[in-house]
């Protein structure tokens, strides 16, 4: 249905008035992060031929806060006239629902989703001197060692809070959880050795991993990351469940017209197809949602199933929020 929209929409002239007038200036595309982070990087890559193919400019703001939930509920509250765009990710719209008691808004509902840009494995990494050699090893440390071990996070919320926490509880672990206000100062005690280890996606430490700055543990992911080919999967460490994706999407404010979507869903398409889109995300370490994985009946599915994903992880670990 939505194909044929498109076709409607953007190929020919008899569409809506306001499709047929839409885009007529800069579309604005929050990222709920600061600049300079995984979120920030994906939106700026997927704007640039999205810009392209929609012939007005994508103004990049960044509104960050809360685990991204105050840039997130600000396109919420905004008109759904295709003008206001937002790169949300596995944390604004799936943990974040559950994560507080009293949530500010539902990403089931509360916006039109557009499509999936790309996701990254999350992976495990510890300081470089940690005696465990294999993933078994090092859960076994966690195991024995219990709070003796630091566990650090860069921020409530975040995708390393969540994914060391669903972590922790498929093997059994509690360690002391140290919070961060950032990836900057984690890496650096990290690597100063005062914490032990922590989990986040792909995209942000691979360099890190890979100049022996910090020793990767596993990659929680069926298949090996092209950027960090010699680093085991979880699967190869006998620890199969723990699967986890950073997936990055587009999403509209809700009541944005079908007409007005299908012309941004058209300039999504196009820029996932275009081969500089794809070798920037391929060379992070992100993934390219296939083609079965770019509609939007695919997309509400993505972001029904992990908000019951992670409001059972944020319950079976206690960390709700008031």
């Amino acid at each position: 249905m939505r194909a044929f929209l498109i076709i409607c929409a953007v190929l020919f002239t008899f569409g809506p008035a306001d499709a047929a007038q839409y885009p007529s200036r800069p579309i604005i595309m929050v990222v709920p992060f600061a600049a300079g982070g995984a979120t920030d990087v994906i939106a700026r890559i997927i704007a640039e031929p999205m810009s392209r193919k929609l012939g007005q400019p994508i103004i990049i703001e960044n509104v960050a806060g809360a685990g991204g939930t105050i840039g997130t509920a600000k396109v919420k509250a905004a008109t759904g006239d295709g003008y206001t765009l937002i790169t949300g990710h596995m944390g604004t719209h799936a943990s974040a629902f559950s994560l507080y008691q009293k949530p500010t808004y539902d990403p089931r509902t509360d916006f039109e989703p557009v499509g999936l840009i790309a996701s990254a494995p999350i992976v495990i990494f510890s300081r470089r001197d940690f005696p465990a050699k294999t993933l078994k090893e090092f859960s076994d440390e966690l195991i024995a060692k219990g709070d003796n071990i630091k566990v650090a996070h860069s921020g409530i919320g975040s995708n390393a809070h969540l994914t060391y926490a669903l972590f922790q509880n498929l093997i059994g672990a509690k360690s002391l959880e140290i919070g961060y206000r950032g990836n900057g100062p984690l890496m650096n005690d990290l690597v100063a050795g005062f914490v032990d280890y922590s989990c986040d996606q792909v995209i942000t430490f691979a360099p890190q991993i890979e100049s022996g700055s910090v020793k990767g543990v596993a990659i929680a992911s069926p298949n090996r990351s092209p950027v960090l080919p010699n680093l085991p999967t979880t699967t190869e460490g006998s620890l199969p469940a723990f699967q986890a994706d950073a997936w990055t999407a587009l999403f509209a404010p809700k009541n944005t017209p079908a007409d007005v979507l299908d012309i941004i869903y058209a300039a999504y398409l196009d820029a996932l197809n275009d081969q500089n889109t794809q070798r920037r995300l391929l060379a992070l370490g992100a993934g390219v949602p296939g083609s079965d994985q770019r509609s939007e009946v695919y997309f509400r599915q993505l972001v029904s199933d992990e908000v019951l994903r992670w409001s059972n992880v944020i319950k079976a670990s206690g960390l709700a929020l008031q």
